[in-house]
């Protein structure tokens, strides 16, 4: 009677302080209840927590409440025998792992086989030993807890591979970002080393100039958004470059762009880059000119052209200096002084809807107007002697002198092409002078009437130049002997200003 009271109590069980037991639990599963009473009192005397079970039923159940460490298991049983609740044990996800020990007679090899297919790590006979019980029931907690152990630091270094993966994965997608914005930044500094423009290229005494260079000095020191307006061929990119080299940003790139000079579907690439598939031929991440000049200045060109679709982009990174490239999501952060150029009147553009007025205001900071060459003859023969200096030792040539009467002629010319025609004539002129001595060739030579060209408006006279260029030029626009070419002019802009002045060849 004791003895099924004891097993009585063992199976029900005493819930109280469970969730805070330490000690190994063993469930013993036996129909026998001399043999649970054997094993229960032994093993709970020897520091185990022992919970029993009748049958495979009441087995099963018992292990969706408390997942054992060790199960003995006997194989004769009413109902589901041993080796089916055994294999029943081992789908279960929760109880898989937990080492089962089959209780079988010493004489049933077979018994024993068939335990291992279902599923057991070993056996221990009838009668029982305890010594032989106690062992192998050490044996296999031990290795129990070793294979926990083992699977926790497997899984912590599995987590700290891949923590430590993740974060070389996003320090190598910034190195490849750096690498490719280092590459841009080189091949576009290589382009800048070839040109020749700097501030000692702005050469001018007269009080125009002398009143836009202390400007200049003025808004240099600051971190001010400078509108420079001025015709075709005055130097606006000479005075970005001078406002920058005496910037504090000097060190850091002067990035150019051309907003004429692009198409319309490249320019928002070109300015704010693209990622890797973010449109057909985006075959790799690319840095927009934003980001190469991260720390120094951008010098946007006709900034009159820039497509209205992107002018509200270009005014957010001038508000807050952030932007997304072409199919990216991340927002990317600069630090870049904006220095924009224009021949246009941005007002015009305004009214005419071609143009935001929030950005134009957001350029119109500084504004530095450039006086035409025609509004500073003074400085036509410091300018002539400065590009016969450049060109002789480019061609290396020598030239002495530049008779007067030459002078004269440039001096009384209204150069509607500025300072860029004034030097392309030197350029030529100094291809056909034989002697040492500068002649023009026949670009000049037609009557020059000062006094009415002056009482015409500069489009009429800037019409009518380019209209005689183009016939000289047989109405080619592009190329080394083009009209643009000899005009100093990029090609767009010359096409822009043919239909602004409606100019076009005679059928």
């Amino acid at each position: 009677m004791n003895e099924h009271l004891a097993v009585e109590r063992a199976a029900n069980g005493d819930s109280k302080g469970r969730a805070h037991d330490k000690r190994p639990t063993i469930l013993i599963v036996d129909d026998t209840p001399a043999n649970i009473s054997i094993l229960l009192e032994y093993l709970h005397a020897q520091g185990f927590r022992v919970l029993v079970a009748r049958d495979g039923k009441r087995a099963i159940e018992q292990t969706s409440h408390v997942i054992p460490d060790l199960i003995l298991l006997d194989v004769v049983m009413p109902g589901i025998d041993g080796f089916e609740t055994c294999r029943r044990f081992k789908r279960n996800p929760a109880v898989r792992d937990v080492p089962v020990i089959f209780m079988t007679a010493l004489s049933d090899t077979n018994d024993k086989v068939r335990g291992f297919d279902a599923g057991a790590v070993d056996y221990v006979t009838k009668p029982f030993q305890h010594e032989e019980v106690l062992a192998r029931v050490n044996t296999h907690i031990l290795c129990r807890k070793l294979q926990q152990e083992l699977k926790q630091t497997n899984e912590r270094l599995e987590q700290r591979v891949a923590d430590r993966t993740s974060e070389l994965q996003v320090a190598l997608e910034r190195v490849e970002e750096l690498k490719d914005q280092l590459e841009a930044e080189n091949v576009y500094l290589k382009e800048e080393i070839k040109l020749n423009a700097n501030f000692d290229e702005i050469v001018g005494r007269s009080a125009a100039m002398t009143g836009v260079l202390a400007k200049v000095e003025q808004v240099a020191a600051t971190d001010a958004t400078v509108l420079i307006l001025g015709e075709t061929g005055t130097g606006k990119e000479l005075f970005a470059r001078a406002i920058h080299d005496h910037s504090a940003r000097a060190a850091r790139p002067l990035v150019k762009v051309n907003c004429a000079a692009l198409p319309h579907n490249l320019i928002e690439s070109e300015l704010f880059g693209h990622e890797k598939g973010a449109f057909t031929g985006a075959t790799a991440r690319r840095p927009g000119r934003f980001e190469l000049a991260d720390g120094g200045t951008i010098f946007l060109d006709e900034i009159g052209d820039l497509p209205l679709e992107l002018q509200a982009k270009l005014l957010r990174v001038l508000q807050e200096g952030e932007f997304e490239r072409i199919g990216g999501t991340s927002t990317i952060h600069v630090d870049v002084r904006v220095i924009a150029a224009t021949n246009r009147r941005l007002e015009e553009r305004v009214a005419e809807n071609q143009f935001r007025e929030d950005l134009f205001y957001r350029l119109n900071v500084f504004p530095l107007t450039l006086p035409p060459l025609r509004a500073r003859k003074g400085d036509v023969a410091p300018l002539v002697q400065f590009f016969v200096n450049k060109y002789e030792r480019k061609m290396g040539r020598r030239i002495d002198s530049v008779p007067q009467s030459v002078m004269k002629e440039l001096e009384a010319y209204s150069w509607p092409g500025n300072v860029r025609e004034l030097e392309n004539v030197i350029e030529r002129s100094l291809v056909l002078s034989r002697g040492t001595s500068l002649r023009l060739d026949d670009t000049l030579n037609r009557p020059v009437r000062p006094s009415a060209r002056r009482a015409e408006k500069l489009e009429d006279v800037e019409r009518d130049h380019i209209a005689s260029i183009l016939e000289q030029s047989g109405w080619q626009v592009e190329g080394s002997s083009g009209a643009a070419s000899r005009l100093g002019m990029n090609p767009s802009t010359l096409r822009s200003r043919m239909k602004k002045l409606g100019i076009s060849r005679a059928e």
